[in-house]
């Protein structure tokens, strides 16, 4: 899949399942922590609620703290760098006490059409967010913006999560209520193979519990 645009058909098969769905999947096959980006979760339209989902290929972002001289800089601001339908995912250093994302960026990114953001860090605006109905995925807020403290270095490159879990442009991200899962393009036929099998177990053991089976029952005949 490297360097080859994914079908249509594979994009809306894959559009179909939950980030549960596909960490389970993502876990089988072996790929880091199931895809996982664990303590980001939904802050807007709603909190960690509601039907939203979205689901794009990734435009990184790096942050690097303010004083850093040695590291690249951008000539452009970089939410200009938004693509239609696609997602912003920011890598702001651990710890930072600021936000690295706010309304006027929102504003910017729904011009371009871009699907949301996913923040490994904090946001501000919250209530601008929801007016605006601009999903947005973070580890936390704060009320202070960025200036003094972080800077974006480069766009477009490999961020790391956790360990070998990292998120490259063209990654495809998705989140929704129960949070966010990375799958990278190497994946994407496997996991909508194994996403649609367990669907189908899924089903029948949903039905069995439904008619009175006992769970453990139930997860011994269809889940083995």
């Amino acid at each position: 899949m490297v360097g080859v645009k994914p079908s249509a058909a594979l994009i809306s098969a894959l559009k179909s399942f939950a980030t549960c769905d596909i960490g389970d999947a993502l876990v089988k096959l072996k790929y880091p922590y199931g895809g996982f980006l664990d303590g980001i979760t939904m802050f807007s339209p709603e909190r960690q609620a509601g039907s939203t989902k979205i689901f794009g290929e990734a435009v990184t972002v790096k942050m690097v703290d303010a004083n850093d001289t040695t590291s690249p800089s951008l000539s452009n601001h970089f939410c200009d760098y938004n693509e239609a339908g696609k997602i912003m995912y920011i890598s702001q250093p651990a710890g930072m006490y600021s936000a690295c994302w706010g309304g006027l960026m929102t504003t910017r990114a729904r011009y371009l059409g871009a699907q949301g953001v996913i923040v490994d860090g904090r946001f501000r605006d919250i209530l601008e967010q929801r007016e605006m109905g601009f999903p947005v995925f973070a580890r936390s807020m704060s009320i202070l913006g960025s200036n003094g403290f972080t800077r974006a270095s480069e766009v477009n490159v490999p961020v790391q999560f956790k360990d070998e879990l990292w998120i490259h442009p063209g990654d495809f991200l998705m989140g929704d209520a129960d949070g966010v899962v990375v799958i990278p393009t190497t994946q994407l036929e496997a996991v909508v193979q194994l996403c649609t099998e367990r669907k189908q177990i899924d089903d029948l053991t949903f039905e069995a519990l439904r008619n009175g089976e006992p769970i453990g029952d139930a997860i011994k005949r269809l889940r083995r």
